[in-house]
């Protein structure tokens, strides 16, 4: 995909910076000196998830910033060996580019996916930059012992099988438009939006490592960077929360938002029954009015 103009839903222009020595492609849109919000998505997504919250929040004031992980969307897609891919990394690219967007006030920071890991990694460390917290569909711990993975992530885990179905195939990202919905099947303009960056086998490495670095147990590199953002979820509930969860999601599920509850027990929760994974493509109206209202209250 050569521009995101080309994209319905998608009328963003791009800018980019270099993070580490890879251009970083993101959307900044409305008042500069507006109140910011960053949005940090996940895997396989991409910043065009949140196009509706980009079209909706600078009408309310404020300024609204939304990066492309390196690897993903409209960024820089290293080889493996050019890029580590890990949480670690991630949470760090994250740290350089807040820091490089000279922000002069808090930042409300919304986040899915990995994009909790790695937004809630960087707000724990930054409290004084963070100003609230809006959660979906996430975890920002060590998955509990008995909480194993679906198939589909176990299959895309192992080195030949992965290889072939994520990377080859493209087996995950198409997986996703079924499995990550609770409707039959997302609307065209979503198929096609979340679809676009990864249309090539080189082109889906980071969505292979994303899935690689889930962290199972204690020797993954992953796991020390979740048990540390884990100690410092207290101080993170000190901010206002809000959380939006789709209830259909296969591995973010009841049993994980508990534990989100747990860790965040001041945080205001809404369940939708009908959504799944990808909560904001499922309950778009819904979750953009009371992010906005949200927001407003501060």
């Amino acid at each position: 995909m050569s521009t995101a103009t080309a994209l319905a839903g998608y009328p963003f222009t791009p800018h980019r910076v270099e993070v580490g020595g890879h251009r970083m492609s993101y959307v900044d849109e409305g008042d500069p000196t507006a109140p910011p919000v960053l949005l940090v998505h996940g895997n396989p997504t991409w910043s065009f998830y949140y196009r509706s919250l980009l079209q909706a929040l600078p009408a309310r004031g404020r300024r609204v910033i939304a990066p492309d992980h390196i690897g993903m969307g409209l960024s820089d897609k290293p080889t493996p060996e050019d890029y580590p891919h890990t949480l670690a990394r991630r949470v760090a690219d994250l740290t350089a580019f807040v820091d490089g967007l000279e922000l002069t006030e808090p930042v409300s920071l919304v986040v899915h996916d990995w994009g909790g890991p790695i937004g809630l990694a960087w707000a724990a460390e930054h409290l004084d930059r963070v100003r609230d917290v809006v959660v979906m569909n996430t975890g920002a711990f060590p998955l509990p012992a008995d909480h194993g993975l679906p198939w589909m992530l176990q299959a895309a885990r192992l080195p030949v099988v992965g290889d072939v179905l994520v990377r080859r195939l493209g087996a995950f990202s198409l997986g996703a438009l079924v499995l990550g919905t609770g409707r039959a099947w997302l609307p065209p303009e979503a198929r096609r939006g979340l679809l676009a960056p990864y249309d090539r086998p080189e082109h889906r490495v980071a969505v292979q490592a994303f899935v690689r670095d889930i962290p199972l147990g204690p020797d993954d590199p992953a796991h020390p960077v979740l048990v540390r953002l884990a100690a410092r979820l207290p101080d993170l509930d000190a901010r206002p929360v809000q959380v939006h969860w789709g209830m259909k999601d296969p591995v973010f599920d009841a049993d994980i938002l508990a534990h989100v509850e747990h860790h965040l027990p001041h945080a205001e929760v809404h369940r939708y029954p009908d959504a799944g994974h990808y909560v904001l493509e499922d309950a778009t109206p819904a979750i953009v009015e009371r992010v906005g209202a949200f927001l407003d209250r501060r």
